[in-house]
């Protein structure tokens, strides 16, 4: 089936709202989109490109891809402890045998991409679509109560500094994927990558309650030097308190993957979408009470350091209490 630019959109992005109370005024189909902010909220937005050879493989599922497009985004704003309301989508599709044979390429993306649109209850209310290099562009946008965000720069010294889930999967996952690492649960660890779960409703809880928060996208050392520089603090880091999966400490077990290795993944790796956040003693007891109550399966919460004094070392590292020295960074597109 060949369709042009219009009829692509209505054919694989135009639906009727899927939530009653969402906001838009006018949705597709305008030049512009109109929403309406409730009284008393800001309007929090995030956008993040993704591009193919960089961001994902050629030759990656399309519904994986319209899932994680998406949920890298929400990831943001779970961040910012926002609450997801809209989504934007620009899509660039080339020439070639991915999309000229496969009918179905689209089909696939937009059902991941609305498979998870839907979990959250956001809407998609514009777009664009061109042709060119595969690249995919999305737009979130949220409500947080006035003043409500959680913010990098909020941190204050002595406080808990804390991660949820498990650190380090997702780029075990990726060196898979590079084939720069092979282990006894590959799967495991691509699904890791590929189908990340972004943190929305940890996010909600957070606010009020967390003094600063970040999710972790290109590895949990250089997210944090992003609270630390914001807050002018610095932090240490006990190595032995990461969290790590019960499947990737297996693959240590096994000697499939040595601990000093698994470790530095979840320190520089990044690919987790995990938040990060520092907190008091106080409120940490409160959030998991929170927590407690919540229906659904939330992630665990884990204090892997404390901020410190601002010091020529933004991060230090602490093993069996003993100072250590750990590679430090992540991702950085432009080194």
């Amino acid at each position: 089936m060949s369709l042009g630019e219009f009829d692509l959109i209505d054919y694989y992005f135009k639906r009727d709202v899927c939530v009653a109370d969402n906001g838009v005024a006018l949705g597709i189909g305008d030049d512009c989109a109109i929403l309406d902010i409730p009284q008393g909220y800001q309007l929090a937005v995030s956008t993040d490109s993704l591009v193919c050879g960089v961001h994902f493989f050629a030759d990656v599922d399309p519904y994986r891809l319209g899932y994680k497009a998406l949920a890298v985004n929400l990831s943001d704003l779970a961040a910012m402890g926002a609450l997801a309301k809209w989504i934007s989508l620009a899509i660039t599709l080339p020439d070639g045998p991915a999309f000229n044979n496969d009918p179905n390429w689209l089909a696939e993306f937009a059902r991941g991409f609305f498979e998870l649109a839907d979990k959250y209850q956001v809407n998609l209310i514009g777009g664009d679509t061109t042709k060119g290099p595969l690249s995919i562009t999305v737009s979130v946008k949220g409500i947080v109560p006035q003043g409500a965000a959680l913010q990098r720069n909020k941190a204050k010294l002595g406080e808990l500094i804390c991660v949820s889930g498990d650190l380090g999967d997702g780029a075990v996952g990726l060196a898979i994927k590079l084939r720069e690492l092979s282990v006894e649960n590959n799967q495991y660890f691509v699904d890791a990558l590929e189908l990340t779960e972004p943190r929305i409703k940890l996010g909600l809880l957070l606010r009020g309650l967390a003094s600063s928060c970040i999710d972790i996208s290109d590895g949990l050392t250089q997210d944090l030097t992003h609270i630390l520089k914001a807050s002018r603090c610095s932090a240490t880091i006990d190595i032995d308190a990461l969290p790590l999966s019960e499947m990737l400490r297996r693959e240590m077990s096994s000697g499939s993957l040595s601990n000093t290795l698994a470790q530095q993944y979840a320190l520089t790796g990044g690919d987790d979408y995990e938040l990060l956040f520092t907190i008091s003693e106080n409120k940490l007891d409160q959030l998991k009470q929170a927590i407690a109550q919540q229906s659904g399966l939330m992630p665990d919460i884990t204090v892997i350091g404390r901020t410190t004094a601002q010091q020529n070392e933004l991060i230090e590292f602490y093993k069996q209490n003993q100072p250590v020295i750990f590679a430090t960074g992540g991702w950085d597109h432009f080194k």
